[in-house]
């Protein structure tokens, strides 16, 4: 039988981490991070990184393997995912990808569509404008020549506005053309896949637990985590890394853009809209079964799913 691979996808906030700091007691697994912000060193506590402890019960792989002034690529991570997926099931045991990075899940089960490099002079171009007449103007550009990808896209989200941009400016063709020839022509994922989905079946449940993790990343240091991320001279805030919800808004608050409160309310509406993002994404994903971390045996449903694949 061809080994098997688990995804276990959600919302941020939806309790994953717990889910699978549990399943690794109860099965042969070992766990890959999907989560963009965690990829990187020095972002603690805004991307919610285990604790030291969990991290010494359930290692993580690719988790902290970059420096956050270093790009990391869905292509990149895809081509890191498949090494692991090999060496997990090399040494007799089950790869469960744990996160909440939608792209990364699609880039490594459809595979990706061939875009070009990223364009320097482009992107300052496009920045600078948008520095200008401000992003939703960008945004309005986009809808102009790719009406999906924009539709797809809050106006505020510099950094997929710009690449979607730039990939039409350097290619004459939209992104979602891109994506549509991906898809008629996608690679087949080489694994049986099991997947779920983690997440509160009532919103409001969510909003809680985001609003409550979001006061406890505060409590716990989150502003000082950013200053000094934002001392180091090779950070410059536009990197992807920064461009995570609730680094982006602290740096903003620590250039002095708004005060306190008004960042507080800006990163709990932020992440809001992410969780939400990632919640139509799951939706449209085939073949997931839904879990609720609230109610009942979260683990045990999924253990029941995963009789046939275990050793």
């Amino acid at each position: 039988m061809t080994p098997a691979v688990m995804l276990l996808m959600g919302p941020t906030a939806a309790g994953k981490t717990a889910v699978a700091m549990e399943l690794v007691q109860r099965l042969p697994v070992e766990l890959i991070n999907v989560d963009s912000a965690l990829v990187y060193r020095g972002l603690d506590i805004g991307a919610a990184r285990p604790t030291v402890d969990e991290l010494q019960r359930a290692p993580h792989r690719l988790m902290g393997i970059r420096d956050p002034w270093e790009p990391y690529s869905a292509a990149e991570f895809r081509r890191d995912a498949l090494a692991e997926i090999k060496a997990i099931h090399a040494i007799g045991k089950i790869p469960l990808l744990v996160g909440g990075t939608m792209m990364y899940f699609r880039a490594l089960v459809e595979g990706l569509a061939i875009l070009p490099a990223a364009d320097a002079q482009l992107r300052a171009q496009l920045e600078a404008e948008a520095a200008q007449k401000g992003w939703p103007y960008l945004h309005a550009q986009l809808a102009r020549v790719d009406a999906k990808t924009a539709a797809r896209l809050a106006p505020q989200d510099s950094q997929r506005i710009q690449r979607a941009l730039e990939v039409y400016l350097l290619t004459d063709k939209p992104l979602s053309v891109h994506h549509e020839e991906q898809q008629a022509q996608k690679e087949s994922f080489p694994y049986p896949l099991y997947q779920f989905a983690v997440a509160p079946s009532s919103r409001s449940v969510l909003h809680e637990r985001i609003a409550l993790r979001l006061e406890q990343m505060f409590a716990q240091g989150m502003v000082a985590e950013v200053a000094t991320l934002k001392a180091n001279p090779l950070l410059k805030g536009n990197e992807p890394a920064m461009r995570s919800v609730g680094y982006r808004q602290v740096w903003q608050y620590l250039a002095g853009e708004y005060d306190e409160a008004t960042m507080k309310h800006k990163a709990l509406v932020a992440t809001r809209q992410l969780a939400k993002r990632q919640l139509t994404w799951l939706r449209s994903w085939p073949d997931v079964h839904w879990v609720d971390p609230t109610t009942g045996d979260a683990v045990g449903t999924i253990v029941e799913q995963l009789q046939s694949c275990i050793p």
